[in-house]
């Protein structure tokens, strides 16, 4: 994939919030809200919009990178190890203007290991507290079909879900295609948003010890996409690689596929 997304803003605007409320809303889900009178000017794309999310370290002040144009990791190493933010990719689940600035969902993934919840943001999103600082630094969106794409094919595990739903919300209505959803549970499956003619499939593994992108990919490999259809393929990085690879197998121009590998299992 190009280094910057054609879709990628070209001046990116960095951002700060506050946390305003957070809930479980399935058992591998917690949504988190921010809000603030900056996102008065987030220009919200909807589809898959995404950001880098920055987190202070433990009790510490927020201490974000400069951004000059789409430059920002140079000046977010510069920081003091000790004051350096985390910095993770989300989407933006959900946003709406209100009187004094903007709110802004963010849906985290809750990883699990023997009964320990695992990552900085997983721990951060159910332990928020209202009022602490956040930052994010827009970047656009990802999704980008030719004008003449015949249909979508578009899978998923859970880490690219809460793009995936708003894909699926915001395509044209005469859309269609097939939508591979997988997740760890049959519970994390609600219903979502989308075109009478796009085909969403759930792929619940009900197994803390299946590996994920699995279920989605046998699920792929059994698709034959129209040769001008275009794919979206994102999640753990088996699925996103086997899944390019399966559909160019099945005659799609890598030029129609957007894959993306979020993390490795």
């Amino acid at each position: 994939m190009a280094r910057y997304p054609r879709l990628m803003p070209t001046a990116p605007q960095l951002f700060t919030a506050t946390v305003v409320r957070a809930e479980r809303v399935s058992p591998t889900f917690q949504r988190v809200t921010i809000a603030g009178p900056e996102l008065a000017r987030f220009e919200w794309h909807g589809l898959d919009h995404w950001f880098r999310l920055f987190l202070p370290p433990g009790n510490a002040p927020l201490h974000l990178p400069k951004v000059s144009g789409r430059s920002w990791y140079r000046s977010y190493l510069l920081i003091p190890g000790s004051e350096r933010p985390h910095c993770s990719n989300y989407t933006v689940a959900g946003f709406r203007h209100t009187g004094d600035g903007g709110e802004l969902d963010i849906d985290v993934v809750l990883h699990w290991h023997e009964g320990e919840l695992g990552g900085t943001v997983a721990a951060w999103a159910v332990n928020a507290e209202v009022g602490s600082p956040v930052g994010f630094l827009d970047q656009g969106v990802m999704f980008d079909p030719p004008e003449d794409a015949a249909e979508v094919v578009i899978a998923c595990d859970e880490t690219g879900l809460p793009g995936v739903r708003g894909i699926l919300r915001d395509l044209d209505a005469s859309t269609t295609g097939t939508a591979l959803l997988e997740v760890p549970t049959a519970a994390d499956a609600a219903e979502v948003a989308a075109p009478a003619g796009v085909s969403v499939t759930w792929l619940p593994r009900n197994d803390a010890h299946a590996v994920p992108g699995r279920l989605a990919l046998a699920a792929l490999e059994r698709i034959a996409p129209q040769p001008d259809a275009y794919a979206f393929v994102v999640g753990e990085s088996g699925l996103a690689t086997g899944g390019r690879r399966a559909l160019k197998k099945a005659g799609l121009s890598p030029s129609r596929i957007t894959f993306s590998g979020f993390w490795k299992a």
